[in-house]
């Protein structure tokens, strides 16, 4: 039978010191019901004497009744003092947590240069503390801190402090590379003499500072570890910490090891892509597993062999971490990529027909002239249905003019929109906050009167990108709509250069997938827009 690894994720104590990331504990408690429902041993909250907001984490987290424990930080005791009246640890005890981690040093120099103390009192720290926690009845961890710079420079007294540790009674000794500088070889070598030479488990925490925390990680697990510290998709200060969500399906799909359920394995992407909402942290496209391009196949050699076998071109089925294999249409596009996009839009296409050579020309011409359809599907799927099947034009725009104005109130942007649906002409006028918005508003308040639920859509995100920067100004530019409801998010792309008629493309093409009801509107349907109520009877 495989060994089991225990997950400790960190992502709402240590995730939390990245740049840009701030967690209110309303935050917290959402990912922290995440993160239990994705099936981790350990949630570290934070330090219960350290901010008000972690204080009300501590206070609120016991009311969710999850099954993962809830741990505390902090540090073992100052110098020269008691463990019994030292306020940091008798906070953590007060909290009410069942366990707990205790950062000590474990290296000599900062023992010296740090802590301004001496190495016989550092441990007597480290075994005080530890002491103290299991007197109170606690599950106790030690976070050894810079273990292997400690244990590069003295071995020896770096092993005494994982031996004080050990004596006191600690359940756990976390090896930590807090620096972020040691190689997966010396992480194995290293963590191989800790098992041989002390009985307590052994945990790993690392840091990406040489882009090694996940591989540092695995190979601790290889010498004999089996706690793993990290944080979801690689939060942490500097660089960041090993990221768990590479870390577990490397362990459990590649190694062999038993981390998560396979059923909670499955919600691995979609716990990574909620964190990273609730952080507002833009998720890297290319992130392994749990990307957006992780499963995605661009050039048409490769497609034409995934849709053979797709082990040909994926390492894992995307599944069993719950993401999906993707489709890119690009002019790196062959006749496969077409072919398969069209057959998940439920399009009968082959390679004999002529059509799908006329569109493959004409995307290859689009992206020549600066369009990018790989981040915008709705456009391409509005392409694809216009040129293999019989669409509707839910509506024609005749005209569109932009009235901005600065005042002493400040700037006022105004959308004139005509529009014709079945031979009614309609004209609107509408402000916004800024020439986008008020296009926007302008067009909406045209055609709700005829498809009311067009309310129940927005849009959700708006991003300008200069084609080529050496026409300056006069420079093309590229937009991309972003836009959500319905149960779903699509994109839209539209280029010019002028930034209003780039725009107004781009919206137009968002409202009218939208309004015919496409896909992934419909969740993964084919219904009409009528079915989805989008019409007004």
């Amino acid at each position: 039978m495989s060994a089991n690894i225990s997950i400790f994720d960190t992502t709402l104590r240590d995730g939390t010191q990245g740049e840009g990331i701030s967690l209110s504990a309303d935050d917290k408690l959402k990912i922290a019901q995440k993160l239990d429902a994705l099936g981790v041993h350990y949630i570290e909250g934070g330090n219960p004497g350290s901010n008000s907001k972690d204080i009300e984490f501590f206070q609120r987290v016991k009311s969710l009744q999850l099954n993962a424990r809830i741990t505390a930080f902090g540090s073992t005791r100052r110098k020269n003092s008691a463990a019994e009246h030292d306020a940091s640890l008798l906070r953590i005890v007060e909290s009410g947590v069942p366990a707990a981690t205790l950062v000590g040093k474990a290296w000599d120099f900062h023992v010296h240069t740090a802590l301004q103390t001496t190495l016989e009192e550092n441990l007597a720290m480290i075994y005080d503390s530890f002491a103290f926690l299991k007197r109170s009845g606690m599950e106790a961890m030690y976070d050894a801190e810079h273990f292997f710079d400690g244990y590069k420079n003295n071995p020896e007294y770096a092993l005494a402090a994982l031996r004080k540790a050990q004596d006191a009674g600690a359940d756990w000794l976390v090896l930590c590379d807090t620096n972020g500088g040691t190689l997966p070889g010396e992480i194995h070598e290293i963590v191989s003499r800790v098992r041989s030479e002390l009985s307590a488990a052994i945990g790993i925490h690392t840091h990406n500072d040489c882009e090694l925390a996940v591989a540092n990680s695995l190979a601790a697990v290889q010498a004999g570890a089996r706690q793993v510290q990290g944080t979801i998709n690689g939060y942490g200060e500097r660089c960041g910490n090993a990221n768990l969500c590479s870390i577990i399906p490397n362990l459990q799909l590649k190694m062999g090891y038993d981390c998560l359920p396979a059923d909670r394995l499955r919600t691995l992407t979609n716990t990574a892509r909620y964190i990273s909402e609730i952080a507002n942290v833009h998720m890297p496209v290319g992130q392994a597993y749990v990307g957006n391009a992780a499963f995605a196949h661009k050039g048409g050699i490769h497609v034409s062999a995934i849709m053979k076998d797709s082990k040909t071109y994926e390492h894992i089925e995307p599944e069993l971490v719950g993401n999906k294999q993707r489709i890119l249409v690009s002019e790196l596009a062959g006749q496969s990529n077409i072919i398969s996009k069209a057959a998940e839009l439920g399009l009968d296409v082959n390679t004999n027909n002529d059509k799908t050579k006329q569109i493959i020309d004409q995307i290859k011409d689009l992206e020549h002239q600066g369009y990018q359809f790989e981040g915008a599907d709705a456009s391409l799927e509005l392409l694809l249905r216009e040129a293999f099947t019989d669409m509707k034009e839910m509506f024609t725009v005749e005209s569109f003019k932009m009235h901005v104005e600065k005042t002493s109130a400040g700037m006022i942007s105004e959308a004139i929109v005509k529009i014709n649906v079945d031979g009614q002409q309609v004209y609107t006028a509408a402000e916004g906050n800024g020439p986008v918005n008020a296009l926007d508003n302008a067009l909406r308040k045209a055609l709700v009167q005829f498809y009311p639920k067009i309310e129940q859509f927005h849009l959700s995100d708006y991003k300008v990108r200069v084609i080529d920067e050496k026409d300056a100004t006069a420079a093309k530019v590229r937009v991309l709509v972003e836009s959500t409801g319905l149960d779903n998010t699509w994109s839209t792309v539209g280029v010019s250069s002028n930034v209003i008629e780039a725009s107004w493309e781009a919206l137009l093409g968002s409202i009218r997938y939208a309004l015919l009801g496409m896909d992934k509107v419909a969740g993964g349907t084919t219904d009409t827009p009528e079915r989805l109520g989008l019409v007004n009877h």
